[in-house]
């Protein structure tokens, strides 16, 4: 196994199943989110999955392909309530077309998710099924989680991590989770990649936080210091708020370039771009007890530890 073979693999596998239909207005932007590229993470997991439970990357594409189809569809979503101008360094869907094409065009790629799911055909389909219903739902409530907290003064810790994992690490979870199961793995064994997958899940998201405020604009293809212009309660805004009483008032600076460049300036000095990689090496280690936990269960795990490898120094 390797990620960029499985990487390759799906993308081949996109390709060759483009969305395609009529009205063009409403497939045009289907196919832009999907091929604006991306790391791929949740089909590469989903692959993986079924090849260390005995299965192969092949059996598990109908699968992988759901989980970036919704994966995507959630984007084309998202971006319109965070009114979001770039994606992956260029224009959403929202933007390139029109808010009500853009949420048309998501609606569309959520049916098209349940459809590759129901063309799989392995005894665990329904099982499978029930697990992604689950996950999608649990995916909306992470996101209405996220826009009430930007309406609230204060948010403890404890609520964005609950708000997280639901938002973003429980598709990781269902991703490598129904591989497994698309292989008839025994379900210790599959909760345990579960668990694994919710672990860096984490971690991936203590790394977005972090790439938002620290990082390379020009790596990540997002503005820099996106989620400081929106105020959003992020990890590091509750922590800022716990460790500084001047915390609003930075967020309270009208000129988001300046506030920007402020935050940044203060949380650096206050070592937060440090606490927060920290607090993403606590999910990592966590993923890699579970791994030597699954490694006693028979599972190979050098696959899964090359993607949180790939996933704890990635930049963008």
């Amino acid at each position: 196994m390797s990620i960029s073979r499985l990487h390759g693999l799906y993308v081949e596998y996109l390709q060759k199943n483009a969305f395609q239909g009529h009205p063009k207005n409403l497939y045009d932007p289907m196919r832009y989110i999907m091929e604006l590229g991306g790391k791929r993470i949740r089909p590469i997991l989903c692959m993986t999955g079924s090849e260390i439970c005995g299965g192969t990357a092949e059996m598990a594409l109908p699968i992988a392909h759901a989980m970036e189809v919704f994966h995507n569809f959630s984007l084309v979503h998202d971006d319109i309530m965070d009114r979001a101008d770039q994606r992956r360094g260029l224009p959403t869907v929202h933007k390139k077309w029109n808010e009500p094409t853009a949420i048309l065009a998501g609606d569309n790629l959520l049916v098209k998710a349940y459809e590759s799911i129901l063309s799989f055909g392995g005894e665990q389909r329904d099982a499978i099924l029930g697990l992604f219903s689950k996950t999608a739902t649990e995916v909306c409530e992470g996101q209405q989680d996220d826009m009430d907290f930007a309406e609230r003064n204060e948010v403890s810790e404890a609520e964005y991590l609950q708000m997280i994992q639901f938002k973003t690490a429980v598709l990781l979870g269902c991703s490598l989770a129904s591989g497994a199961m698309v292989a008839n793995a025994k379900q210790e064994i599959i909760d345990g990649l579960y668990e694994f997958a919710i672990a860096i899940g984490m971690n991936f998201q203590m790394m977005d936080d972090y790439l938002d405020a620290f990082g390379d604009a020009g790596k990540t293809g997002k503005i820099s210091g996106g989620d400081i212009m929106e105020g959003k309660k992020t990890w590091l805004y509750i922590k800022s708020m716990e460790m500084h009483a001047d915390t609003t008032l930075w967020f309270n600076e009208t000129d988001l370039s300046k506030r920007v460049t402020l935050v940044q300036k203060q949380w650096i000095e206050m070592g937060l771009d440090q606490l927060i990689l920290a607090k993403s090496k606590e999910y990592n280690q966590r993923g890699l007890d579970i791994l030597s936990s699954l490694s006693t269960m028979g599972v190979k795990t050098d696959g899964l530890l090359e993607i949180l490898d790939f996933l704890a120094g990635r930049t963008h």
